[in-house]
């Protein structure tokens, strides 16, 4: 019988799923330093983005074969660690791309048409001249900069020209034939992207080489007036550098559903802000999206457990030496 073990409670409706598979759980509202706590014995496990996974739990817990997370970035699993220890490492690239992608539009309009000033100046009443005050703004025929082009970049691409928007892209993993067989433009360098976007999003996975990417520096580099969206990793932004941006005037407006530290400190200066909408980290987070990716999740770490090869998995070097249990 294999044993499975998940950060999260395993939703009811896949049960189905893990017929002959015990299950344990960890314990809801356990604290960062006692969640592992019920692991046990496990042979697989189910993480999400909440804790970190490294080579001092592969060595606690020594008969994980498979970790898959419920999502896209890997940034709190040390892959290399557990590839080190022949763990297999799974993730769901697919499942959140609509929803993900979709929150990134919805982020980009709201801010771009100032919705939280307009709320909350009718929520304070008053004889006030909204039509004159207002001053949201279209997006048809403004510019997109999209930082990263890999499936949820890609989509927002989509919507964005049907919006009527021209869309430029920076990725340097990418040339400029996979770029323009979308109908964008390839961009070369960063700055030169941030220079003419009246609107950028970020969709880049968090690295060293991307931790802070923008910066005071870059930041400077935008656009006076344009806008900032954030869905990809919170430590892509400098927060501090993005505060200064925002009360000098340089930034619009900025929106934000990831943050460097989660969940965010209330008292984040930024959250107090009317040029600023935030989110808790759920664009990926909606029902047909969060499906996915459990199923994504359990169908990877059976197939492991089975000796089948996962369709996604992170670190291939070490499917040779894994055994099925």
């Amino acid at each position: 019988m294999y044993r499975l073990w998940s950060e999260r409670p395993v939703p009811a409706k896949f049960t189905p799923l893990l017929s002959g598979v015990t299950v344990s759980c960890g314990a809801s509202g356990a604290s960062r330093e006692r969640v592992f706590d019920s692991v046990g014995d496990a042979q697989a496990v189910i993480a999400s983005s909440l804790s970190r996974y490294d080579g001092a739990f592969a060595d606690r817990f020594p008969m994980v074969r498979v970790i898959c997370r419920t999502g896209i970035g890997v940034d709190n699993v040390v892959v290399q660690e557990m590839t080190a220890r022949g763990v297999a490492v799974c993730n769901a690239p697919d499942a959140p791309t609509i929803s993900t992608a979709e929150h990134a539009v919805t982020l980009m309009l709201a801010v771009v048409k100032h919705v939280k000033r307009a709320d909350q100046a009718i929520r304070e009443g008053g004889q006030r001249d909204h039509f004159s005050e207002f001053r949201g703004e279209e997006v048809n025929g403004r510019t997109l900069g999209l930082v990263g082009f890999g499936r949820v970049g890609r989509r927002v691409a989509h919507v964005a020209q049907a919006l009527g928007m021209h869309v430029l892209v920076f990725d340097p993993a990418l040339s400029s034939d996979v770029v323009g067989s979308a109908a964008c433009e390839w961009v070369v360098r960063l700055e030169d992207l941030l220079a003419r976007a009246d609107v950028v999003s970020l969709h880049m996975p968090l690295s060293d080489a991307t931790r802070n990417v923008i910066n005071a520096e870059r930041l400077s580099c935008m656009k006076p007036g344009a806008y900032l969206i954030n869905t990809a990793r919170g430590g892509l932004v400098d927060m501090d550098a993005l505060l200064a941006a925002l009360e000098s005037g340089r930034l619009g407006g900025v929106g934000l559903d990831v943050f460097p530290t989660e969940p965010p400190d209330p008292s984040l200066p930024l959250l107090h802000r009317s040029d600023v909408i935030a989110t808790p980290h759920i664009a990926g987070a909606t029902q047909a999206s969060k499906d996915r990716l459990w199923q994504s999740a359990i169908t990877q770490a059976l197939q492991a457990l089975r000796g089948e090869r996962p369709p996604h998995l992170v670190n291939p070097e070490v499917w040779p030496h894994l055994r099925a249990v």
